[in-house]
C-alpha cells in the first residue's frame, strides 16, 4: 500500500489534519458550536468554486471564505444563537452559489464532487505541505488562546467580570475552526466535515472526563478513524470519505453503548 506516492501523501494528509480536526473539534463540541464547522463548510464551498471561476486555487478561495466568515461569525457572536432559520438559509444560498459558479465552468464538474465529498487520494505533496502549515497556525493559535477560551466556554459571566473579552475570544475561536473546516475539507469534503470535526470529539466527551486525555483521546479517535478509512478504501475500492464517516459514526454509537452500560452497572 505504500509503494504508492498517492497513498503516502494521502496518510500524510489525512494524518495532519485528522490530529487537527480532533483538538479543535472537541473545543467546538465544548461550547456548543457544532453548526459552525457545518456552516463554513457550506460558505467554503462558495469561495472554493469561485476561486476556480477566477483561475485561482480552490484551496486558496476555500481558506479565504471560511476565514471571513468564521471571524463575521465570532462578532456577531449570540445574535446568531437560536437563528436556525436563517442560517439555515444562508447554507442553502452558499451551496447555491456555488452551484451557479460551477453552471458557468461545467468542465470542472468533478473538482466539484471532490470538494463536496474529498478525494484524498488526489492530495499532493505541495497540499501536504499547505496542510501542516494551517495545522502548526491553527494548534499555535489554539494554545495562545486556550486559557480564556475555556474560562468563557464553561463560567462566561466570572470569565466576563474578569476581564475577558467573549466577543473576541469567539472570534479567534471561530477563525481557527475555520481554517480546520478549511483543511478538512481536503479529506472528507466540505458536506462531510463533521465525520472529523464533531464526530471523534463527541465520542471523547464520552469516554473521558478530564480535559486533556478527553482532547488527546479526540485526536487519536480521528486519526484512527481517518487512516482507518484510508486504508478500508484500498482494500474495498470504496471511497474514503464513506468510510471515515461510517467509522466515525460507529465509534459514536459504541461510545453511546458503552456510557450506558457503564452507568446500568453504577447503578
Amino acid at each position: 500500500m505504500f509503494d504508492y506516492d498517492f497513498m503516502r501523501h494521502a496518510f500524510a494528509a489525512a494524518g495532519i489534519v485528522a490530529v487537527l480536526s480532533g483538538i479543535v473539534g472537541y473545543f467546538l463540541v465544548l461550547r456548543g458550536q457544532t453548526f459552525a464547522g457545518h456552516a463554513l463548510s457550506h460558505v467554503g464551498f462558495a469561495g472554493a468554486t469561485g476561486a476556480v471561476l477566477l483561475g485561482v486555487s480552490p484551496l486558496t478561495g476555500l481558506i479565504a471564505f471560511t476565514l471571513l466568515a468564521g471571524l463575521g461569525m465570532g462578532v456577531l457572536g449570540d445574535r446568531l444563537q437560536g437563528r436556525d432559520v436563517a442560517i439555515g438559509v444562508v447554507l442553502s444560498l452558499s451551496l447555491g452559489i456555488g452551484l451557479l459558479f460551477l453552471h458557468f465552468f461545467t468542465s470542472y464538474a468533478t473538482q466539484a464532487t471532490a470538494l463536496l465529498f474529498g478525494n484524498v487520494f488526489g492530495v499532493n505533496l505541495s497540499t501536504v505541505g499547505v496542510l501542516a502549515l494551517l495545522a502548526t497556525i491553527s494548534l499555535l493559535a489554539l494554545a495562545a488562546i486556550t486559557r480564556p477560551l475555556l474560562f468563557s466556554s464553561l463560567q462566561p459571566e466570572l470569565a466576563e467580570a474578569k476581564g475577558v473579552n467573549p466577543r473576541l475570544v469567539s472570534m479567534l475561536f471561530l477563525g481557527i475552526v475555520a481554517l480546520t473546516t478549511a483543511a478538512c475539507a481536503q479529506v472528507v469534503g466540505v458536506l462531510l466535515v463533521f465525520a472529523l470535526m464533531v464526530g471523534p470529539a463527541a465520542t471523547a466527551q464520552r469516554l473521558a472526563s478530564r480535559l486533556s486525555h478527553a482532547v488527546v483521546l479526540s485526536a487519536l479517535i480521528a486519526l484512527i478513524e481517518a487512516w482507518g478509512g484510508i486504508a478500508l478504501a484500498y482494500v474495498s475500492d470504496w471511497p474514503a470519505s464513506f468510510w471515515i464517516t461510517a467509522l466515525s459514526a460507529l465509534g459514536y454509537f459504541l461510545s453511546l453503548s458503552f456510557s450506558r452500560l457503564f452507568s446500568h452497572q453504577l447503578a
